[in-house]
């Protein structure tokens, strides 16, 4: 994906197994743990390429969350506050090959970032 493509999209939930026979039937999304991510069901739509996660509902995240991709969290933060954000939440590592952040728009909009591969054993994203 390019920068400034949405990558995925975490929707905040308390029960699993309710939210997977929900969105799974209802949208025919394929939702399954991936082995290093227990905990975090992945789902992903009928097309392969849109996708996301389940996670766990707590006081921050109650809303879901779109993901866009960026060549550099590093830089994209120092120019979320100079535009008037805020870092929410700073990078952190994934695995290896891939980051995450959490920042808010100058209206308290809530949008996470994502640097990395998204490639898979069964791809080559």
């Amino acid at each position: 994906m390019a920068h400034g493509d949405i990558t995925h999209i975490d929707i905040p939930v308390e029960d699993f197994a309710r939210a997977k026979a929900f969105y799974g039937p209802l949208f025919g999304w394929e939702i399954q743990e991936a082995p290093g991510f227990e905990g975090y069901p992945m789902w992903q739509a009928p097309n392969k390429i849109s996708g996301g996660g389940l996670a766990p509902r707590d006081a921050d995240f109650t809303a879901p969350r779109s993901y866009v991709e960026v060549d550099s969290i590093d830089d994209l933060l120092g120019q979320v506050v100079a535009l008037g954000g805020e870092v929410r939440a700073p990078k952190t590592q994934i695995d290896a090959t891939s980051w995450w952040a959490v920042v808010s728009d100058p209206d308290g909009n809530v949008i996470g970032l994502y640097e990395g591969s998204t490639a898979t054993p069964d791809s080559a994203t």
